[in-house]
C-alpha cells in the first residue's frame, strides 16, 4: 500500500499547508478509491461542504498563532456517535429518527479544537459482529476488523488523520491492528460518551485511530478528561513490561504468537525489561462472564426498539437479545464488581513484578480472509473489561504482507505515561 503520510497538525495550523488545498486532495483520493474500500457512509456534497467548512475556519482563525490545536485536521466519525447535519443509523435498518438527539460531546470537541468531519464511517450492527462493506486497505479480500470497521480503514487508506471509534470487547485495538495503525481506547470514561450510542454501558469506551502515537497524543490532549500534560512529558528510561503468561496467550494464532514472540526479542536487544507474570489463570470463564455482562446490557438498550422493529435486527442480534434475557440482575451486578477487581489485580500484578505496562498481541493473528466476518477479539477482552488504557502499535507484517501488532497497556488513569512511553517503543518496533 502506497504512503499516505498527512501533513503535520503544525503544518496545517501556519499555514505552511494550504487547507483548502489539502481538503481537495483528500476529496480526490476519497473519490476515486472509497467506492473500493468503502469506509464512508456516502454523502453526495462531501466536497463542497468540507470546502465551505475550511473556508469558514480560516476566516474564524486568521492568525496562525491562535489557531487551535487540532485546526484543519479531518476526523473520520463512527457512525454511532450523533454528529449535527448527519443522520445516525448505527450499521442497522432501523429508521434514523430512533437515535436523533444531542450531539456527541466528543464530536463537538473536536469541532470546538479545530478538526473537520470528512464524514460518518461504515460501523458494524449496533457496534456487533454484522458487518459492513468496508474492505482492508491493505488487501480488499479481507476484513478491515470491527466494529470500527471504516475509521480503521480510512486512516490506514488515507481518507483522513484521526478518526473516532468505540470499542466494547476489540473494537478499537483489533482493527487497527488489522489496518497497520495506532489505535487507543483510553481508560474507561476518559473520553465523555454523552451523545453516544451503546451497546454495553458498562464497557463501552470511545476510542481513537491515527496514523502515528505523536497525533494520537495531541488529540488525546484535547479530548481525554482531566488531561495533564505533566504526566505526558518525556518519562525516565524504558518500560518494563509484563506478558501475561496462561491461557489467554494460548488463544493467539500460531502466527501471532510467533510474530509477538520475536516482538519481545526485539525489544530485550534495545534495553527493554521483559517480565513473564502469570495471570488470567481462568480466561475462559473471564470471557464468558464479560459477554453475559455485554448481552445483558444491549438487551436493556435495545428493548423499546426491539419490541418495535425486531424484524429489522440482524440474526447476531436476535442472538444476544436472546442471551441477554438469560441474565439476571443478580447476575449483571456481580460481574460489574468484578470489573473492578480486575483492574486491581491488574495493578497489584503489575507492582509486584516491577513492570510498568502490560504487553500482549493486539489481535490473534492478521487480518482473516473474506468481509463476512471482522475477527476474534479475544485478544482485548481483559483489557476493555477491567477499562485500562490500550495502545495498539503497528510491529511487521505477516508472510501475506498483512500488518501484525502489539498492544501496551497502562494501569486505570495512566493514559498519558502510556502514550508518552508509546512514542518511544514506536521508533522502536514500527512495521
Amino acid at each position: 500500500m502506497p504512503d499516505r503520510g498527512f501533513p503535520r497538525p503544525a503544518a496545517l495550523r501556519s499555514g505552511e499547508v494550504n487547507l483548502v488545498a489539502h481538503v481537495l486532495e483528500i476529496c480526490d483520493r476519497i473519490d476515486a478509491e472509497d467506492s473500493v474500500i468503502q469506509a464512508l457512509l456516502p454523502e453526495p456534497a462531501r466536497r463542497e461542504r468540507l470546502t465551505r467548512e475550511a473556508g469558514v475556519l480560516l476566516d474564524r482563525f486568521p492568525d496562525p498563532a491562535q489557531r487551535p490545536p487540532l485546526f484543519g485536521l479531518l476526523v473520520g466519525v463512527k457512525d454511532f456517535f450523533r454528529v449535527d447535519g448527519f443522520p445516525t443509523k448505527a450499521g442497522s435498518k432501523l429508521p434514523a429518527e430512533l437515535f436523533e438527539g444531542v450531539e456527541s460531546d466528543v464530536v463537538t470537541r473536536l469541532k470546538q479544537k479545530g478538526a473537520l468531519v470528512a464524514g460518518k464511517t461504515v460501523t458494524t450492527e449496533f457496534a456487533y459482529f454484522q458487518p459492513g462493506p468496508t474492505r482492508n486497505p491493505h488487501n480488499p479480500e479481507h476484513t478491515p476488523g470491527g466494529s470500527s470497521s471504516g475509521s480503521a480503514a480510512g486512516v490506514a487508506a488515507g481518507f483522513f488523520p484521526l478518526a473516532l471509534g468505540t470499542q466494547t470487547i476489540g473494537s478499537v485495538i483489533r482493527p487497527a491492528a488489522f489496518c497497520g495503525i495506532i489505535g487507543f481506547k483510553p481508560s474507561y470514561d476518559r473520553i465523555h460518551t454523552s451523545g453516544m450510542l451503546f451497546f454495553s454501558k458498562s464497557v463501552d469506551h470511545a476510542g481513537l485511530f491515527s496514523q502515528n502515537v505523536a497525533t494520537m497524543r495531541l488529540a488525546c490532549s484535547a479530548l481525554c478528561d482531566g488531561w495533564d500534560d505533566r504526566k505526558s512529558g518525556p518519562p525516565q528510561g524504558l518500560p518494563a513490561l509484563a506478558v501475561p503468561a496462561g491461557p489467554y496467550l494460548e488463544e493467539a494464532e500460531e502466527t501471532g504468537l510467533q510474530h509477538f514472540e520475536e516482538t519481545l526479542d526485539r525489544l530485550a536487544a534495545e534495553g527493554f525489561r521483559i517480565e513473564r507474570v502469570p495471570f488470567f489463570p481462568d480466561y475462559a470463564e473471564l470471557n464468558r462472564r464479560h459477554r453475559r455482562l455485554t448481552a445483558v446490557e444491549v438487551a436493556e438498550v435495545h428493548k423499546d426498539w426491539y419490541k418495535e422493529h425486531s424484524d429489522l435486527y440482524s440474526i447476531h442480534m436476535h442472538e444476544i437479545m436472546r442471551n441477554g434475557a438469560t441474565v439476571s440482575d443478580e447476575e449483571r451486578d456481580d460481574i460489574r464488581a468484578d470489573q473492578l477487581r480486575l483492574r486491581h489485580a491488574m495493578e497489584a500484578a503489575l507492582l509486584s513484578s516491577g513492570a510498568d505496562l502490560w504487553i500482549a498481541p493486539a489481535a490473534p493473528g492478521p487480518a482473516p480472509h473474506g468481509i463476512h466476518a471482522t475477527g476474534n477479539p479475544i485478544m482485548n477482552l481483559p483489557w476493555t473489561n477491567a477499562g485500562v488504557p490500550a495502545l495498539s502499535i503497528p510491529t511487521g507484517e505477516a508472510e501475506n504482507g498483512l500488518p501484525l501488532a502489539v498492544q501496551f497497556c497502562a494501569p486505570f488513569g495512566a493514559d498519558e505515561r502510556l502514550l508518552a512511553w508509546g512514542e518511544a517503543i514506536e521508533a522502536q518496533v514500527r512495521g
